[in-house]
């Protein structure tokens, strides 16, 4: 399991966030560096084991990480800390491909969910119906990756108006 302790997790992502200030030994770390699609990035992982009132509240967890990416894009630099808690003991290198791997997952989704959707901001997003229209994006973002659209945004501009090829995405004859 790896767990991504967001902001919304105030308590947590304190108490993760405060394991890896200051001059404190951190003896797991890995390192990588990539230059791709006009961003230049570094990825520092740092991990330790879990301390004793984080594994109370979490049973299982064996080690908090910390994840700061830094670089720039566009020529304008970037610079986050992401935390993440997990029951994995894989070494530095397995685990930061790893936590790539998840972030990769969440900006392939969840970013597309959170801005080009306004999902978050969705007046069902606490509400009974909030299941179904979760459902009805995710099916329009697989219908329209299905159609070649590398941007949902894009393809919900181009289709908005075109009931025909919204159809014919999904595999019925509109005729």
């Amino acid at each position: 399991m790896l767990l991504t302790v967001k902001g919304n997790q105030k308590t947590l992502h304190r108490q993760i966030r405060s394991q890896f200030q200051g001059k404190r030994q951190i003896p797991f770390t890995a390192m990588d560096h990539e230059k791709r699609h006009g961003r230049d990035t570094t990825w520092i992982l740092r991990a330790r084991e879990a301390p004793e009132h984080i594994k109370e509240n979490w049973p299982g967890s064996s080690w908090i990480v910390e994840l700061i990416t830094t670089g720039s894009r566009n020529g304008k630099p970037t610079e986050q800390a992401h935390y993440f808690l997990t029951t994995l003991r894989t070494s530095p290198k397995a685990m930061l491909r790893l936590v790539r791997q998840r972030w990769s997952i969440e900006n392939e989704w969840h970013w597309v969910r959170d801005v080009q959707l306004g999902e978050d901001a969705h007046r069902y997003a606490n509400r009974v119906g909030a299941p179904l229209f979760s459902f009805l994006r995710t099916v329009v973002m697989n219908l329209l990756r299905r159609g070649g659209f590398r941007s949902i945004h894009a393809g919900q501009q181009e289709l908005a108006h075109d009931i025909s090829r919204m159809l014919e995405l999904g595999g019925v004859n509109a005729a």
